[in-house]
């Protein structure tokens, strides 16, 4: 076991880790990380093309033996959701993650730590910089802004690659192959505001609503975790029905696929008023602690005098509109596949909700492994946005990734898995945006899997990754790419 990150970083994998990490790469933020893995290509002679929208895509010849052998496209994105716990003094636009061990674990210092998909990016890497793995031709691409839009991958042109197979290493658990993933889009629902003045005999107080998980509103979207915007709604119904009281500002999360785990609204009224408005917030904290006991013990409603001079608050009607579209919205889990057992078919998550002098933004993502049914719920989305006077815009949608009964390279990685451990890997779906989809619709009969290490709370503060599952499915992947020679030999004769 290691013991600490020096001895973790004499590991190929962990030391690449360790140095990506010290590189900021949040989405849209990813020139810094692309031109390093362009001067690492460089430094090497490898071939190594850098597009338009940063995509790194990076050639390496076929080892002794496997010139024969199809050749491999590697991929995963370089590029991490970026969030930190309240009061943490990190910026990461310029600051290092701060790694450190807890047992077995791998964690950043109260911040994301991008093992998301940070782990693709040092398994390229390691591999790229080796001389004694063998390995057929490889094409490794590096993508940017998948955890926002998916416009790295979506713009990445086909015409670089000669690979028909994939492997993709950006899923989060070890001992699963996963074959199949959701399509996605992001609704965004602008509310615009009219503007009221109050009398400056009002005080004036934040609502807050913290302590929720949050989570990966994908992988996280089963577990029954409070949406913070969703609850802070129906909060603000309860409030303005019951007492004279006016909404300056909503807001809560950070994306539209992170699961929001804080939320709060800026609200004036009379000074008498507070103790039974503070009664009512203390009841709501109670009944969300009952409500959320198991999937979110944490949770807590506050409420807190600000000093803000301003006497501006939304109008009773924009208001009106603002707590209908937090009530009305869909979020969580809308459809269970009837085909996969336990998996999630579609979803939506009002991950992000903010206000500015003109309108107030929601902004949420919706999942699914059927194509009409995505479509369905864009069109309810957009009906909830007309009803409400709402401007509704449409944008980072991509493909879901179908399951593939007659992939051969699903079928290597279960032999190899079965040659290795001695027993089968569980093949599994997926309710979460997988670059596969796309790479799919733009090379035509590419074949791909997933595969990588556990991975824990992502897109929160709390991620880490296993370092004995990192290491695991680093040699379950590189033992994989040494089998492919007499694998495609094999299928090929079989075929004839």
């Amino acid at each position: 076991m290691y013991n600490n990150l020096e001895e973790l970083i004499s590991h190929p994998v962990f030391y690449y880790f360790a140095e990506i990490s010290k590189i900021p790469r949040g989405s849209g933020n990813e020139k810094s990380i692309s031109d390093y893995l362009v001067r690492f290509a460089q430094d090497r002679d490898l071939d190594v093309v850098q597009d338009k929208s940063m995509n790194v895509i990076i050639k390496k010849a076929a080892t002794e033996g496997y010139s024969h052998s199809p050749t491999v496209i590697i991929q995963g994105h370089m590029d991490m959701v970026c969030e930190k716990n309240q009061g943490t003094n990190h910026d990461f636009e310029k600051d290092p993650l701060q790694l450190r061990i807890i047992g077995d674990m791998l964690y950043a210092t109260d911040t994301t730590l991008g093992a998301d998909n940070g782990i693709a990016v040092a398994y390229a890497l390691a591999l790229l910089d080796s001389n004694d793995i063998p390995h057929p031709a490889l094409e490794v691409v590096i993508t940017t802004e998948e955890e926002t839009t998916m416009k790295g991958a979506l713009a990445v042109d086909a015409a670089h690659f000669n690979g028909k197979i994939l492997i993709n290493i950006d899923s989060e658990e070890d001992g699963k192959l996963l074959v199949s993933s959701a399509g996605g889009v992001r609704v965004v629902q602008k509310l615009p505001i009219k503007w009221d003045n109050v009398s400056q005999d009002k005080v004036t107080y934040c609502v807050s609503i913290k302590g929720l998980k949050g989570g990966h509103s994908g992988i996280s979207i089963d577990k029954g975790r409070g949406n913070s915007n969703k609850l802070l709604g129906r909060l603000l119904h309860d409030l303005t029905s019951e007492f004279s009281c006016f909404i300056q500002q909503i807001s809560g999360g950070l994306k539209s696929n992170a699961i929001p785990r804080e939320a709060e609204a800026i609200i004036l009224f009379q000074s008498d008023d507070l103790g039974k408005i503070t009664e009512r917030i203390e009841l709501w904290d109670q009944t969300f602690k009952t409500e959320l006991q198991i999937s979110d013990p944490g949770i807590s409603v506050s409420i807190e005098k600000r000093e803000i001079a301003s006497s501006k608050v939304l109008s009773k009607v924009t208001a009106n509109k603002a707590i209908s579209s937090l009530l009305l919205i869909p979020d969580g889990v809308q459809g269970m596949s009837m085909g996969i057992e336990g998996l999630v078919e579609s979803s939506t998550n009002l991950g992000f909700v903010s206000t500015n002098e003109s309108e107030i933004a929601f902004v949420s993502e919706i999942r699914s492994s059927v194509k009409s049914v995505k479509s369905y719920m864009v069109n309810q989305a957009k009906l909830i946005a007309n009803l409400l006077e709402c401007e509704v815009t449409i944008d980072s949608d991509y493909p879901e990734w179908p399951y593939n009964p007659k992939s051969k390279v699903m079928k290597l990685f279960e032999e190899t898995y079965q040659e290795k451990y001695g027993k089968n890997i569980e093949v599994i779906a997926v309710h979460a945006g997988i670059e596969c989809g796309v790479f799919i619709e733009k090379i035509p009969g590419l074949d791909a899997v997933s595969i990588g290490p556990d991975i824990f709370h992502v897109h929160t503060p709390e991620e880490h990754v296993s370092i004995p599952s990192t290491i695991n499915n680093w040699e379950y992947f590189i033992y994989t790419l040494k089998r492919m020679k007499d694998f495609y030999g094999e299928q090929q004769l079989n075929e004839e």
